[in-house]
């Protein structure tokens, strides 16, 4: 299956070289880390280190399993699956997220049951629904139920199909308390809530009584499948038209979504009543970077809201939002007004955030203070914008519309900007080194401002700006310099050891072949690069060599991982350079046996000035005259041999 027609479903993949890049949707970042090879058929994630093929992908992204991610792709396809053989483990872990996932499944189902072959459901839940204007399709469409108004409803269901009890507490079904159990759900309407792959993964439910105690509506506790600040309620009905609207829809509650979606505006979801959190704003991205955000009416909530339109604009979302009249919600002010009516109402009072945040703090107050206030409010919001341009437009639309001087807006922007820049480089969680993290990108900074930014704004290779006196006196330690030299030689290996070369006595040969001869002599120390070694030479033995295809099959997931490592390259000259230029810009793959022969040179080399030093040490503490002389004999040997391959590297000295 095509790696890019996989993840582009869920990542906005953009062309770069012969590659694809993305923001990564692992983590919040301002600039692209994520690269797809469809000619290598993998992805790499540089921000996190995550990588592999499709499978991985969706293993990595939705918590799936590779049982899971593999039948989704087969379904996806119309591929038929061959069952392969899992080791006891995976077996184990399989069997309890699908037992989890059946326990769920038939939870809803007995819940859909109740709601339309139950006296007592058809009368108060299916009443209930029907007074809410839902359709039978759209009741059917979200899989709405009902939980009977009883305390072990649930449970003597599931007990005479044969459901383990254990399941339905490990799946939020279940309360137990010392010696008591009962269900979570009585007496209430239930509204699944989905994954983006269509799985029921946890319940909302509503009462219906005026006299209850207890909250209004009530949520699945988090389990091992359900994380609610990584979940959006309706995204797997929705998912397909935000991609095809390119919009999202915010709404706080269930009832909002599923009246805006009956109304014909499907592309909707809702953060389930809380505050919208990092990963929800992810998980929008992966379909659009638009979001229109539908508050009620009230002034108040909505300004207790904002903190939800600021974490967006950070995430890199563009955000517009709609405000509904005193006393009315999404989902009543649909039904006020009906789908095309609505629809309508959307288009004609959507406004930019600017727009929206000047309407709701300034319009009809002259007090110059909580007009000051307002619009640093408003700066502040423009600073978190990761795209400088549009930081530069939202500027000059602010200065517009508030008649304030735009060089007085830049200056305020600037400040906030640096304050965030210099929190940044100061901080102690960044994992980095004191002032590290480059200002964003773009601003208005002045030009003597001391900022910057590698390509893509992804780190620098570590040895890069090494001091090469620090190089010389080997404070990085032998034992590492030998792991980046057999990396090295790993690295040739899976990219390159299919080329044939200009081999031994003027015949052709593959690398592999050519490298691994060259390596006869030579013991890996690393355990990795070892194995993927040896892998390639029984491969070779049977007169064949391995390739990267070969390692992303195998049963070592470390294996797997290291070979996504090896095959990706986070940067890539542009065609440009040749094809437009007319710049010729050489490649190790315009001399192989050139680059393999001079980095296995540098891992013998390496590995002779380990063997001098440990030889040195093991002379120093001799005492009895043959053994020294012994070492003596050993340490002139090993000085003739770095001499030798110093001269074929071309170093002046050697220490």
């Amino acid at each position: 299956m095509d790696i890019y027609e996989v993840i582009s479903e869920f990542v906005d993949l953009k062309k770069s070289g012969s590659s694809y890049k993305a923001l990564s949707p692992f983590t919040d970042e301002k600039t692209p880390s994520f690269m797809v090879s469809p000619s290598k058929n993998i992805f790499k994630c540089f921000s996190t280190g995550k990588g592999g093929d499709p499978i991985t992908f969706l293993m990595e992204l939705d918590g799936l399993s590779y049982m899971e991610a593999l039948k989704f792709l087969a379904q996806k396809y119309g591929i038929e699956l061959e069952e392969e053989v899992q080791t006891e483990e995976q077996v184990n872990a399989q069997n309890e997220r699908e037992s989890l996932f059946i326990t769920l499944n038939y939870a809803k189902d007995h819940f859909v049951s109740n709601l339309w072959e139950s006296e007592e459901g058809r009368n108060i839940g299916l009443t209930y629904f029907k007074e809410r204007s839902f359709s039978e399709e759209t009741i059917k469409t979200f899989e709405l139920g009902y939980a009977l108004d009883q305390w072990q409803g649930l449970m003597d269901a599931s007990a005479k199909k044969g459901y383990n009890e254990t399941y339905l507490a490990r799946a939020g079904l279940k309360i137990v308390k010392e010696d008591k159990a009962y269900d979570r759900f009585r007496g209430r309407v239930t509204f699944p809530i989905h994954n983006v792959s269509g799985k029921v993964i946890a319940f909302g439910a509503r009462t219906l009584k005026s006299n209850e105690k207890g909250p209004k509506y009530l949520n699945s506790p988090e389990t091992e499948l359900y994380t609610k600040s990584k979940i959006l309620y309706g995204i797997f009905q929705a998912k397909n038209e935000i991609r095809n609207q390119a919009n999202c829809y915010l709404v706080e509650g269930y009832t909002d979504v599923i009246s805006l979606y009956q109304g014909g505006i499907k592309n909707v979801v809702a953060s389930s009543g809380t505050s919208l959190t990092e990963d929800q704003i992810k998980l929008i991205k992966r379909y659009t970077e638009n979001v229109t955000v539908l508050f009620d009416g009230d002034k108040a909530g909505i300004k207790a809201s904002m903190r939800g339109i600021d974490m967006m604009l950070s995430g890199g979302l563009n955000v517009k939002a709609v405000r509904f009249p005193e006393g009315e919600d999404p989902d009543s002010y649909s039904k006020q007004l009906g789908g095309t009516a609505f629809k309508a109402y959307l288009d004609e009072n959507s406004l930019d955030f600017i727009s929206f945040k000047t309407e709701l703090y300034i319009t009809g107050t002259n007090d110059p203070i909580k007009r000051a206030e307002a619009i640093r409010e408003i700066v502040h919001s423009i600073s978190l914008i990761p795209d400088p341009i549009k930081r530069t437009v939202y500027v000059q639309q602010c200065s517009n519309k508030l008649g304030i001087e735009e060089g007085t807006l830049i200056s305020e922007l600037n400040k906030l900007l640096i304050k965030e820049s210099q929190k940044n480089s100061y901080s102690s969680n960044s994992g980095r080194s004191q002032g590290s993290n480059p200002a964003p990108s773009g601003g208005f900074f002045p030009p003597d401002f001391q900022g910057g930014m590698p390509p893509f704004g992804m780190e620098p290779p570590p040895d890069l700006f090494a001091d090469p006196q620090d190089l010389l006196e080997e404070k990085v330690s032998p034992n590492e310099v030998i792991r980046n030299q057999e990396r090295e030689s790993i690295r040739m290996l899976i990219n390159y050891g299919e080329e044939m070369i200009d081999g031994f006595e003027g015949t052709e040969t593959h690398l592999a072949n050519y490298i691994l001869t060259e390596c006869e002599d030579i013991e890996f120390t690393t355990s990795i690069y070892e194995r993927i070694l040896n892998l390639f030479k029984e491969k070779l033995v049977d007169g064949q060599v391995l390739n990267l295809k070969d390692l992303l099959n195998h049963d070592d997931d470390e294996i797997k991982r290291e070979a996504v490592n090896l095959s990706t390259e986070r940067y890539e000259l542009s065609h440009n350079w040749s094809d437009k230029f007319q710049i010729s810009v050489a490649h190790e793959r315009d001399s192989l046996r050139t680059s393999a022969m001079g980095n296995i040179l540098r891992l013998k080399f390496r590995i002779i000035q380990k063997m001098i030093a440990e030889n040195m040490e093991k002379m120093k503490t001799a005492t009895d005259d043959n053994e020294i002389d012994g070492f003596l004999s050993i340490q002139k040997d090993l000085k003739e041999m770095e001499m030798a391959i110093a001269k074929e590297l071309g170093n002046v000295t050697v220490k």
